[in-house]
């Protein structure tokens, strides 16, 4: 079989993963904290046909070898963790970072999760819980009576409850960070899960440790840029469109062969 049927195959496949990743971030374009995927290629193992300095003759050697490639493969999915657009809302639990870092959220099974989504809301005993309804840790209890809540930069949460002229501190917010936050596993509905290569999280104040402020009455949009999207888009269709090219050109080729 000729080499470039199988070279051509992998760049299709390549072209394909890339796609799915443009089409994903496509779709979340509008997902609140969401972090931009693109696929990253390796180019596969070589067929050494000529092994660059051999001997040539007795007193020469080959300044150059001859090797040909076999095609290429994804081997892994790069995440931007570049800071979104800050967009007001004006509710009071809605808190965007500006800068770096993660909310922890606790999941039902007692495991951690990490998440740039801050649209938070109260259950039904006024706790702070995500859309899905899973807490925010460390924990904060809204007071049923409360009038207004503020959510001071460094992540100091504060009530005025009806009865009392002065605020009462009902928590601090914490955020989170990793030495690679690239190597987070994302598990769907905004959040993401520690693994070996992400490294431990270090929970710290918001504002303090390289960590990130905390704006209250704002949301950080997704940084999905869609013109460059669209750009990529284009790029990929043309790539596969050459490879599958090059299908056509080789089975033309082998026909010719066939005729001989």
């Amino acid at each position: 079989m000729m080499r470039s049927l199988w070279i051509s195959k992998t760049g299709m496949e390549a072209q394909q993963v890339q796609l799915d990743h443009v089409s994903n971030n496509l779709a979340n374009a509008a997902t609140t904290g969401y972090k931009r995927a693109s696929a990253q290629f390796e180019d596969l193992m070589y067929q050494n046909l000529r092994q660059s300095g051999a001997n040539s003759s007795e007193q020469t050697s080959l300044p150059t070898g001859l090797q040909v490639g076999l095609g290429t493969r994804a081997v892994a999915t790069a995440r931007s963790f570049s800071q979104g657009n800050l967009q007001q809302t004006g509710n009071t639990l809605d808190v965007a970072i500006n800068g770096n870092g993660f909310f922890e959220i606790q999941m039902p099974d007692g495991t951690s999760a990490y998440t740039r989504d801050g649209s938070f809301k109260t259950n039904a005993d006024g706790q702070i819980v995500t859309n899905n309804g899973y807490l925010l840790a460390p924990g904060i209890t809204v007071p049923p009576n409360t009038q207004s809540l503020t959510i001071a930069p460094d992540g100091t949460v504060s009530a005025v409850v009806s009865g009392s002229a002065q605020p009462v501190v009902l928590g601090n917010l914490q955020l989170v960070s990793f030495v690679n936050p690239g190597g987070l596993e994302p598990r769907g509905q905004n959040l993401f899960v520690e693994t070996a290569a992400s490294g431990v999280p270090m929970a710290g104040v918001p504002g303090t440790e390289g960590l990130g402020l905390i704006e209250q009455g704002m949301l950080e949009t997704s940084n999905v840029n869609v013109v460059e999207e669209l750009v990529t888009m284009i790029q990929t269709q043309r790539a596969y469109e050459l490879n599958s090219k090059a299908i056509q050109t080789s089975d033309q080729m082998l026909q010719r062969l066939t005729q001989l």
